[in-house]
């Protein structure tokens, strides 16, 4: 029974269960005010009457100092009666007015005689007539008085007062329960609306959804629920915004296997058809094998640079302990030059602008890496401008910064395409072919090795002003930045 009435009080709403604690509480004070107040009543009501017998006795010792005993009652169903102390033992004096039952007076008189108290009041039972207080003295020398009252008018009237509070206590526990709950339910409706906004979410399928735009709306339910709201609402909030970093995500990895598997059937394709020519011309055309024996190396070699493009930024995405970089003590001047160089032996048609101070700038780097970087960015340079386009290098330092500036002055970059430039297998020219423009993984590699080394990259461009700037610390945090990439497709510019 008790089991089941903790089962379906763990069922009620809130609400119900702090009206009903409440209710719970004001019963128990209810019942310690009733108590206290019916306690003080009787008391006082028993005063009352003991100080009305009181006067009645200072009559009463009159009468019986002159005719030995009382003569007449003084109130309907009072008892009189008068004990002589005779030794060690109280004897009735006769006539007495007493009931059948006289062992209530003659213990109050043998109290008496051993008391040395003025009077004695007592509350007592005598059989057949129901309970009296009886209250006994001295009248002279071994002379007892002992009166006593009934006290029925004193019950009749705890009785009314008990029916009366509990009456009362009943309508006010019942009404306070009721508009508890009512109020309770009013103040708690904020966390109701919550509840149900979070329902509401539960029931949206969020495979695919881009956005959560529920939230818990109101301003009543005072301070702490306000706090509560405003908790609730920013957990939503935050939500919402890894449901779109994860829907974005999503949609670029999409993306992006769907670019490595066209970059990948490319070359795989072409390997496939030179093997065949391969094949033919070896039964069939040996002065023709060397030449598709070449084209088959150059695909090869080609799916191999993509490969390699792709390994290296799944290793930096991945934040592995064992970095693929190797760090050491470099000449960030030297390695510009010798990219500067290189470019100026392979691109002539792209002259080329060096500026670098005079003063070497020393970095704790990868010199491979960052080699790689440079050479990347030249190329993009030159791949996607005309021939003649002039092509600038500077590099600076800046407060604790190094500072590598690349640009051209080629038609620049639409604003549209500036914010994934640096995505993988992106190309501002959709239609442009590998050969004409590259796979798209350049600047995504050059972007992941500079943040791998602990700096930045970013691009400004407008039509004959294009400047890529990578800015590397000159205490470098290496490997932090990859170490906090998310994916693969998390990388893009800042």
């Amino acid at each position: 029974m008790i089991r089941r009435l903790r089962q379906t009080y763990r069922r009620m709403r809130l609400g119900t269960r702090l009206a009903l604690g409440l209710g719970v509480l004001a019963l128990a004070v209810f019942a310690l005010v009733g108590t206290v107040m019916t306690a003080y009543m009787r008391d006082y009501l028993e005063r009352q009457l003991g100080d009305q017998m009181r006067m009645v006795q200072l009559t009463q010792t009159k009468d019986a100092m002159l005719h030995g005993t009382v003569q007449g009652k003084p109130y309907y169903r009072w008892y009189t009666a008068v004990y002589q102390v005779d030794g060690d033992r109280v004897a009735l004096r006769p006539p007495a007015d007493v009931p059948a039952d006289t062992r209530a007076f003659a213990a109050a008189a043998e109290a008496m005689r051993r008391s040395d108290d003025a009077h004695l009041l007592r509350t007592v039972r005598i059989d057949g007539e129901g309970d009296y207080l009886v209250r006994a003295c001295h009248v002279q020398p071994g002379v007892i008085l002992v009166s006593a009252a009934p006290m029925d008018d004193i019950q009749d009237t705890m009785r009314r007062l008990i029916t009366v509070l509990a009456v009362t206590f009943a309508l006010a526990l019942s009404a306070l329960v009721l508009l508890g709950r009512a109020l309770l339910r009013r103040g708690l409706m904020p966390l109701g609306d919550m509840a149900r906004t979070a329902h509401g979410i539960t029931s949206h399928d969020l495979t695919d959804a881009a956005r959560l735009s529920m939230r818990a709306d109101g301003s009543d339910g005072g301070p702490e629920v306000e706090e509560l709201r405003t908790a609730f609402n920013t957990m939503l909030q935050h939500i919402d915004d890894s449901l779109a970093v994860r829907t974005e995500v999503e949609q670029r990895l999409r993306r992006f296997v769907a670019d490595a598997s066209h970059e990948l059937r490319t070359p795989l394709m072409s390997v496939r058809g030179y093997a065949d020519l391969f094949q033919y011309a070896a039964a069939n055309e040996p002065e023709e094998r060397d030449r598709h024996l070449a084209r088959l190396r150059a695909e090869a070699a080609r799916m191999s640079v993509l490969l390699d493009d792709l390994l290296l930024l799944a290793h930096l995405d991945a934040g592995e302990v064992e970095a693929p970089l190797r760090l050491e003590d470099a000449e960030l001047v030297e390695l510009v030059r010798q990219a500067a160089d290189a470019f100026r032996a392979g691109r002539p048609d792209h002259p080329l602008t060096l500026s670098a101070g005079p003063d070497p700038v020393r970095l704790r780097l990868d010199p491979m890496r960052i080699r790689q970087v440079l050479d990347n960015l030249l190329t993009n340079a030159a791949v996607h401008t005309p021939a003649g386009t002039r092509v600038t290098v500077a590099l600076s330092v800046e407060g604790g910064t190094a500072v590598v500036r690349v640009g051209d002055s080629g038609p620049g970059i639409p604003a549209a395409d500036q914010a994934r430039i640096f995505d993988r297998f992106y190309r501002v020219d959709r239609a442009r072919s590998r050969e004409r423009g590259g796979s798209g993984l350049g600047l995504a590699v050059a972007w992941s090795l500079v943040r791998a080394h602990g700096g930045t990259i970013d691009v400004t461009s407008r039509p004959a002003a294009t400047v890529f700037t990578v800015r590397l610390p000159l205490s470098s945090p290496v490997g932090e930045p990859a170490a906090s990439a998310s994916g693969p497709i998390a990388l893009r510019k800042a």
